[in-house]
């Protein structure tokens, strides 16, 4: 027994000063150093190996899903596929940092897609958020998906009491309903309530027009449209287009039956009128037939004065009678042969005839007076 103790205590007297010997160099080596480990075992190079394709795979899923997003871009797409080509290093790239700056360039650019269309309140929001240069994802998100929208809603309102203030009875009561509601109320009615409620309105129009108009050929066109199923574009389109162009046929009706036997300066008018624009058509009918009535009526009367005034100083000697100056008691025939007749009879025509009717009046007045002193002296022989 103490035969083997003291065999063993050799043998480690004996080996001691190799150990001490090499372990300098031992600790000087690779083998020994810290930045040059042992090779791993075989266990734990595979475990390594599992845990790397567990991780790439993981990666692989969620760029896919990333991808997938409705929200991703093409260019969101384009990328990602590109990480997963290119290996594990590729996709932990993509997923750490490519995603996000591509999601922020993603959001800028749908955020400017909002301009077209806009209201001047959220044109002015979207100007103001890009004013900032370090505007975060969040920010960028948020102006999306939430403040746009009440942005959007408050440029609906402001359109429909614009409405309102304009519109008739039917686009009054459809728009202050519209904005007691929701956001979703007053894009319904923007979209389409707008529209029904101005077909009302506009059919009330179309029926006051039609009172208040003479003209066949409008009247016609509005009773066959309210006669049918006109839809409210139709209807618009009436009341802003077609119920012009069928006045001015009217009109034009109106004009030629105007003219028609008219004076001078009313045909010319007119004629210019239809010749002229719709509103110098309307122009006349309003103002410009009375003007020209006017100034015929004017000229006229002053064709009626100058006759006149040439009557007085030029009067006519024509076939009328004329005045005898004799003392006789007897009446001559003043009946007066017409132009071109025959007959006898004497006519009061002139000096020669008033000398000869005188002449006889005074040779019967000297018979009268020796009738008379003869009477007077057989008197006086009889009385003596």
């Amino acid at each position: 027994m103490k035969l083997s103790r003291i065999a063993a205590a050799v043998t480690t007297a004996a080996l001691a000063p190799v150990v001490l010997i090499a372990s300098p160099a031992f600790a000087a080596g690779q083998a020994a150093t810290p930045t040059n480990p042992t090779a791993p075992t075989a266990p734990d190079q595979a475990a390594t190996d599992q845990a790397d394709e567990d991780q790439a795979e993981q990666d692989r899923k969620t760029i896919l899903a990333i991808i997938a997003d409705p929200m991703a871009s093409e260019y969101m797409k384009e990328a990602g596929r590109k990480a997963i080509a290119d290996g594990p290093a590729a996709m932990r790239k993509f997923i750490e940092t490519d995603q996000h700056k591509i999601r922020l360039d993603d959001y800028r650019v749908l955020i400017t897609r909002l301009l077209n269309g806009a209201g001047p309140g959220l044109k002015e929001g979207i100007n103001k958020l890009f004013q900032s240069d370090r505007v975060t994802l969040e920010q960028l998100r948020h102006f999306y998906e939430v403040t746009q929208h009440e942005l959007r809603d408050d440029d609906n309102k402001v359109d429909i009491s614009r409405l309102i203030a304009h519109g008739g009875p039917g686009m009054r009561e459809a728009g202050k309903k519209a904005l007691k509601g929701t956001p979703a109320d007053r894009i319904a009615f923007l979209a389409t309530g707008r529209y029904l409620a101005q077909a009302s309105d506009d059919r009330v129009e179309l029926s006051r027009i039609d009172e208040g108009w003479d003209g066949p050929i409008l009247s016609e066109a509005i009773s066959k449209i309210l006669g049918g199923s006109p839809t409210p574009a139709e209807l618009r389109r009436f009341l802003e287009v077609t119920q012009y162009e069928l006045r001015d046929q009217d009109n034009r009706v109106a004009i030629a039956r105007i003219i028609d036997g008219g004076g001078p300066e009313l045909v010319k008018a007119g004629r210019a009128a239809l010749a002229g624009t719709a509103a110098d058509r309307s122009e006349f009918l309003k103002t410009g037939q009375h003007e020209a009535r006017a100034k015929d009526k004017k000229t006229q009367q002053e064709k009626d004065k100058n006759k006149d005034q040439q009557d007085q100083n030029n009067p006519g000697t024509g076939s009328g009678s004329g005045t005898g100056t004799g003392s006789g008691t007897s009446t001559g025939n003043t009946a007066v042969t017409p132009q071109g007749g025959s007959g006898s009879s004497l006519a009061a025509t002139g000096a020669g005839d008033s000398a000869l009717i005188a002449g006889g009046a005074g040779t019967a007045l000297v018979a009268g007076a020796g009738l008379l002193l003869a009477a007077r002296m057989r008197r006086a022989a009889s009385a003596s």
